[in-house]
């Protein structure tokens, strides 16, 4: 596996286009799944940007590059700092933002409420909400299944985060949540620039968090005193009875870990499953072999269905982890405060890692090893996602579900390109599908 040393002065930076840094940040934001490709094909593997708000930033396309960096020492690199981007939503106290031992400190309490026994106590909440969504589902008519994707991502991640079942306030929780997760993406940059929160769309943001934090703080104040707090399952109510004296979370840390676990849980997952269900659309035979894995319980497989989405059509296209000292990858000086962004759109669908990257092909993740670093839609090291083992139970619980009421189908058997929408690379066209019920034929596995 290729090493990240310490800086040798000898060594250049990397190549990367001498276009002026707004240029690129717009390129950059808007069309990198396409600009990122072309930009390998001209400079290599390891390449230099200027885009805001990082402006020293690294692209790495080789898996062995990338390898290095995910097991290097947490503290050569900072996460934190690449994600704060995202802090005036999720919040400094946010365990996106947080680094070293405060990151240690909030995974340590976060981790146990996504492994696996955690995980299958959140199964019957999956089911029974895909169950009453797959029943709203028009018989005939098509329609988006992004959309439906992302309704239901919404309910089960305020259940699972919330523990509220009904009532007032979970209706204008959800109903504000579902504005700030639609909000735009220049929005969301916009708010870390202090002139622009006074203006226009900017400051009606930060009135829509007031909103939220006011019903987050109102349920925190209240769960705090309930008296079934520690047989509580969800996750608001395991984070008030997590750690002791100084572990204990504040408020404020447990606000920002809700909000932080809302728009990372509930749009990626959403435009994964999207994702898959246009591919099972288009793809006649793997869409009657997961069916059949429904009927049958076939977990294995649906879940190598949920991999192989996530393959082709990863949600999140980089992460971002900013150096803390000076290093040496590749033959290249990296500078200290240099940000480096894995292109995982790019090492995903790269023929060389996966071959025939462009063929929807749940096989390959059944009964063969994946080469190391080129399955990385969670990110990797110390910062893969601490609910990567959630967003697969859901994904594919929901798909068992859905497939084995439903037959998905399409008219459309052109790929959909990938929309650039909030934190997500989303289906342009919504992933519109047809989804008629199963006959009773169809519901005996053959």
């Amino acid at each position: 596996m290729e090493r990240i040393e310490s800086d040798d002065r000898r060594a250049l930076a990397p190549p990367g286009p001498r276009l002026p840094w707004p240029i690129q940040t717009v390129v950059f934001t808007w069309w990198r799944h396409l600009w990122a490709k072309s930009l390998r094909e001209r400079y290599g593997d390891v390449i230099s940007l200027d885009i805001y708000p990082w402006r020293k930033v690294i692209l790495l396309y080789d898996p062995a590059h990338i390898g290095a960096m995910f097991t290097s020492p947490p503290a050569r690199f900072h996460a934190g700092e690449g994600n704060r981007v995202m802090a005036p939503v999720m919040g400094e106290r946010s365990v996106f933002m947080a680094d070293d031992a405060e990151h240690r400190r909030l995974r340590k309490l976060m981790a146990p409420l996504f492994g696996k026994s955690a995980v299958r106590g959140y199964l019957d909440t999956v089911r029974e909400l895909t169950e009453r969504e797959v029943e709203s589902w028009p018989v005939a008519a098509s329609f988006e299944s992004h959309h439906r994707m992302r309704e239901l991502t919404l309910d089960i991640m305020s259940r699972v985060t919330f523990g509220l079942t009904d009532g007032p306030r979970l209706h204008r929780l959800r109903e504000q949540l579902g504005r700030l997760l639609n909000m735009d993406l220049a929005v969301l940059m916009g708010l870390n620039v202090p002139a622009a929160r006074r203006y226009g769309p900017w400051r009606r943001a930060l009135e829509l968090l007031g909103r939220i934090d006011a019903l987050i703080y109102e349920t925190i104040d209240e769960r705090r005193n309930a008296p079934d707090l520690a047989q509580r399952g969800d996750v608001l109510s395991r984070l008030l009875a997590a750690g002791d004296g100084p572990e204990r979370l504040s408020a404020k840390e447990i606000r920002d870990q809700v909000i932080t676990l809302l728009i990372a849980g509930h749009e990626t997952t959403a435009t994964g499953l999207a994702w898959a269900l246009h591919e099972l659309a288009r793809n006649p035979k793997v869409a009657r072999d997961a069916a059949r894995a429904a009927l049958t319980d076939d977990t294995a497989y649906l879940e190598a269905v949920v991999k192989e989405s996530l393959r082709q059509h990863p949600v999140i296209f980089e992460v971002t982890w900013t150096l803390t000292e000076d290093v040496e990858l590749a033959g290249y000086r990296l500078p200290r405060g240099a940000t480096l962004m894995p292109m995982i759109g790019i090492v995903q669908n790269d023929p060389a890692n996966h071959p025939e990257p462009d063929r929807f092909r749940p096989e390959r993740f059944l009964g063969g090893e994946i080469p190391p670093s080129t399955w990385i839609p969670f990110g990797g090291g110390a910062r893969r996602c601490v609910g990567a083992n959630f967003a697969m139970m859901e994904a594919t619980e929901v798909l068992r579900v859905l497939l084995s009421r439903r037959t998905i189908t399409t008219d459309r058997r052109r790929p959909e390109a990938a929309s650039s929408k909030h934190v997500a690379f989303a289906p342009a066209g919504g992933a519109r599908i047809s989804a008629p019920p199963l006959s009773e034929i169809d519901r005996v596995p053959r």
